[in-house]
């Protein structure tokens, strides 16, 4: 992939690794989660409904209407549900973890629904070792109660949605501009958690954390980073753009540690090694150039060639 894909990718993994830390301090500002959910999608698609408006994408959408609402509930309104409601069970960069199951259903489901998107070889022994850090901190960090158990699985099951979404996207929006498909997301959802808002209002003014948070959430972890997410989808495919559930992790665990003190466990360190290696291996399909070089099989043979 090109460097400005990259640098997209990461961008867009350093708003969502933040995303789970503004949940969190909303959550103990005590704003409610229906709030929360419908403060973030609305703002996100205050923010880029110019955008959309300007780029002609509003009638290409509105001829897609199932596939706008299909999109809009398995992108945003169930799986934020998912993670908002598991959060107050599941620590923050915990959290920004387990959504990295997302690329593991995307192979699963491509099975059947994708030839396309099946992976092979290097990159699917990636997904898998990715999956192992997920499974060991999962065993290690979330292994007290029944409460944090049914968070952590909450949090898994969004994962799910988010596969779910990337295929629904590739399929029903080729063509699309990326800014409208965010865009339709957000109001679906904003429109469908705001009575579940009007009706836990905040009863007082929430503090200035609380609402610098939702700030950020709705405006950089919502609006800026779905649009980023959605164009890397339009030039890369969505497994690949996937891979950012994969590199988010990382900062939301620096994130929840240095800003929230959260515990910083063996698990937590082995889980986020093991995934950010199967990130390496599903995004490029290759072991790392130090690693080819220093097999002697390989030292004469010429490489071959790969499809781009």
């Amino acid at each position: 992939m090109p460097a400005r894909t990259w640098l997209s990718l990461a961008i867009t993994a350093a708003l969502w690794g933040a995303s789970y830390m503004f949940i969190k301090v909303a959550l103990d500002g005590d704003l409610s989660e229906g709030f929360i959910i419908c403060a973030r999608t609305l703002m996100g698609a205050a923010v880029l409904m110019p955008l959309a408006i300007r780029s002609g994408a509003i009638p290409l959408l509105w001829q897609r209407k199932g596939y706008a609402f299909a999109l809009a509930a398995t992108q945003v309104i169930v799986p934020f549900a998912l993670i908002t409601y598991g959060e107050n069970h599941v620590p923050s960069s915990l959290a920004g973890i387990l959504v990295a199951t997302a690329p593991l259903f995307i192979v699963l489901l491509a099975i059947k629904v994708d030839p396309e998107e099946r992976s092979s070889g290097w990159a699917l022994v990636g997904v898998l070792l990715g999956m192992l850090g997920v499974v060991l901190l999962f065993g290690v960090d979330l292994s007290g109660d029944a409460e944090t158990l049914v968070g952590g699985l909450m949090i898994v099951g969004s994962g799910l949605c988010y596969a779910i979404a990337v295929l629904i996207a590739k399929r029903g929006f080729t063509g699309v501009p990326p800014v409208g498909v965010v865009v339709s997301n957000l109001t679906i959802s904003a429109v469908f958690w705001l009575p579940f808002a009007l009706a836990t209002l905040p009863t007082r003014s929430p503090g200035a954390e609380a609402i610098l948070s939702m700030l950020a959430l709705g405006v950089g972890g919502t609006g800026l980073a779905f649009l980023l997410f959605y164009t890397s989808i339009a030039e890369i495919g969505p497994a690949r753009a996937s891979i950012v559930s994969y590199v988010a992790p990382a900062f939301s665990v620096v994130y929840g540690v240095t800003l929230l003190n959260e515990d910083l466990t063996a698990g937590t360190v082995g889980g986020l090694a093991l995934i950010l290696a199967g990130s390496w291996l599903a995004a490029s399909g290759r072991l790392p150039g130090w690693i080819s070089r220093s097999e002697p099989s390989r030292s004469t043979a010429p490489a071959p060639a790969r499809a781009r």
